[in-house]
């Protein structure tokens, strides 16, 4: 089965060589005088796999951005939170491009990102007291409503809505790296600012962060339509752990937008 999702037809071209290499699905293998032992059969991934994997990488998270919340001095926040963004940055490239499952790569970046996300909470939270609570429990509440609307189908990836959301992901990380890049010379182009233009920015993000969602549902179904190996379930349960990050960080900068309003 051909999928429009550039990730999952990689993992599928990925499952497709091992089953040609002979590392099958519960294929017969050939035994007997003259033939090596047979090869380990691969389980197929399951739902269920890629629910565990995803609790799992979100406790490992949670525990991470506590550790990093309570032990990393104020002093040395701003250059832990920053060195934690590039490295989850190039973890996170490296996991999206591959075309093997690596679960010591993909528990590396919830750690890496905990810590990130962590003193970025810590941050906020500094500013606007409650903040970071209100926005675990919208992230939460905005993934399972994508849940529903995805199980419900009335939302379905199909095709155009899979090229069209990728292009504009893509899009929003070339405005938004620009704009790091400009903000280093001293050039504010008001996306990242309390203001009218900021806030529709993070509302957008927000969007699409959300229907990214969408995304991961069919890749993880589609997934276990194509038997990929059990492995695989720890790059599904990436995606969601990517998608949830950076859902919890848009909104966890619109509620300081809008909290920021209303003080003036």
């Amino acid at each position: 089965m051909k999928s429009s999702n550039p990730v999952l037809s990689r993992l599928g071209q990925a499952a497709e060589r091992e089953r040609t290499a002979g590392y099958g699905l519960g294929e017969p293998y050939p035994s007997g005088p003259g033939y090596a032992a047979a090869p380990p059969v691969a389980q197929p991934m399951t739902i269920d796999d890629v629910v565990v994997k995803t609790v799992i990488l979100l406790g490992i998270t949670g525990i991470s951005a506590i550790a990093a919340w309570n032990l990393i001095p104020d002093s040395m926040a701003g250059a832990a939170w920053i060195g934690a963004a590039l490295v989850g940055l190039v973890l996170g490239l490296i996991i999206s491009f591959s075309r093997m499952a690596n679960p010591v790569l993909v528990v590396a970046y919830a750690v890496i990102e905990g810590a990130f996300v962590g003193l970025v909470s810590e941050a906020f939270e500094s500013f606007y007291n409650g903040i970071v609570l209100q926005a675990v429990v919208a992230t939460f509440g905005v993934f399972f409503l994508m849940a529903l609307l995805y199980k419900s189908r009335v939302i379905r990836a199909t095709p155009k809505f899979t090229k069209g959301l990728i292009a504009v992901m893509g899009g929003l990380f070339m405005i938004m790296l620009l704009n790091f890049v400009l903000s280093l010379f001293g050039v504010h182009t008001g996306i990242r600012d309390n203001g009218a233009i900021g806030i529709i920015f993070s509302i957008v993000c927000i969007v699409v962060a959300s229907l990214s969602f969408i995304l991961d549902f069919d890749q993880i179904e589609q997934g276990v339509r194509m038997g990929l190996p059990q492995r695989y379930s720890w790059t599904c349960a990436f995606g969601i752990l990517v998608g949830l990050i950076w859902l919890y960080l848009e909104i966890l900068r619109l509620l300081s937008y809008l909290q920021g309003s209303s003080r003036d």
